[in-house]
């Protein structure tokens, strides 16, 4: 039960990793595998894919296809609905940090 919650939870993170990055940059999926390994998530391919499809889906982020190297390469950067999705996280975690930082 406890590694389903923490699962739950570290996807959220993720998720929010992957916005803040694409409103800095267009991002593509290996490497933000890299740059989630960075900060400590161990996270697969099968598992990454499905998150920035589910994001684009909600039209939290936009892609377009590039020809690299003579592959597809989808690069996302975060729609206007995606900033204000960040934005308001922002604003709960910093609040949720500040809380739990208490003892």
């Amino acid at each position: 039960m406890k590694e389903q919650i923490l699962r739950k939870l570290f996807l959220g993170f993720v998720q929010l990793h992957i916005l803040y990055h694409a409103e800095k940059e267009p991002i593509f999926g290996r490497a933000m595998i890299e740059e989630l390994k960075r900060h400590g998530y161990e996270i697969s391919a099968g598992t990454l894919y499905p998150l920035l499809h589910n994001l684009e889906a909600s039209g939290l982020l936009a892609k377009r296809e590039e020809i690299v190297e003579g592959k597809v390469r989808k690069y996302y950067t975060i729609t206007e609905e995606g900033k204000v999705v960040l934005d308001e996280a922002r604003e709960k975690a910093l609040e949720l940090v500040r809380e739990i930082a208490e003892k």
